[in-house]
Parts: structure tokens; C-alpha cells; sequence
């Protein structure tokens, strides 16, 4: 795992209300958790089997157990393409708070056109379509966090 995204994890644990994270791609898993006074502990690699599962908040003492969202939308035709977010962040359909969205459902698009924009750490991503079409769907609120590879938008 690329120590540029264990940053990345850090520094969103820090920014957030959860105590404990741990992450698996493949063979490679990191666990990141707060220590008693709010300071995150030391993170290692730690190297597993092949399976793969979801993500895991683990509850504070006394506290109630809050999953990772997951995306529930999914397309509504199958036959469409879907954009997905490349990372973890907060998504926004416009480049600044007063102005329009980049799209609108019914909206025709080419490759290359930039639909969103996912904030990580305060960097702002656009994100752009690989495809040409329609939008049929937008699955994401503005202003929502965003998990990895979950469904933004369907392209007819």
C-alpha cells in the first residue's frame, strides 16, 4: 500500500469523529486508531490472506457501532456506464458553492467533460467521464462523503 494514501487515511481519521479504520487491498491491510486522547497510534502493515472485506469502524468505549455508509443506488439499467469515485472524499457538483453544477441529469456529455468534483484533503479532483452520452442518473448529494469505487453517476 502506498504510504501517500496511509497519509491520506490519517489525515481523514484525524478530521473525522471515527476512532478506528482499517483498510484491506489484496494481501496488504492497515489498521489506523485514535489513542485515548485523540491522537492516532502508530500504523503497520499488516499482510493477510487473499480475501477480501469492507471496511470496519469499531466502536469507542460507550459508544454506539456506526458502519461505513455504502453506496445502496445502483443503476437502474445495467446496460449503462457507470463513473465511479477514484477516491475517498466529499463530493461536489460544482466548482464553487454559488455556481452551477458541472451537469444536470439529461444532460448530453463527451469524453473528457469534467461532471464533479471529489475533495480529498483539501485537494480538489475533477473528475471527468471516459464516455459520451447522457447523464440517466446522479447517485451522490453535494456536499457527501464519497467512499472508494462507489456509483456517482449513470451515462446512458
Amino acid at each position: 500500500m502506498d504510504i501517500r494514501k496511509v497519509k491520506k487515511l490519517i489525515e481523514l481519521l484525524e478530521a473525522s469523529d471515527i476512532d478506528e479504520i482499517e483498510i484491506k487491498e489484496g494481501e496488504e491491510a492497515v489498521r489506523i486508531s485514535r489513542g485515548k486522547k485523540g491522537s492516532t497510534q502508530a500504523v503497520s502493515p499488516v499482510y493477510h490472506a487473499p480475501a477480501m472485506t469492507s471496511a470496519m469502524v469499531a466502536p469507542a468505549d460507550n459508544e454506539e457501532t456506526r458502519p461505513i455508509s455504502e453506496p445502496t443506488t445502483e443503476p437502474r439499467n445495467s446496460d449503462n456506464y457507470v463513473v465511479k469515485s477514484p477516491m475517498v472524499g466529499t463530493f461536489y457538483r460544482s466548482p464553487a458553492p454559488n455556481s452551477q453544477p458541472f451537469v444536470e441529469v439529461g444532460d448530453s456529455i463527451k469524453a473528457g467533460d469534467v461532471l464533479c468534483i471529489v475533495e480529498a484533503m483539501k485537494m480538489m479532483n475533477q473528475i471527468e467521464t471516459e464516455k459520451a452520452g447522457t447523464i440517466a442518473e446522479i447517485f451522490v448529494e453535494n456536499g457527501e462523503a464519497v467512499e472508494f469505487d462507489q456509483p456517482l453517476f449513470s451515462i446512458a
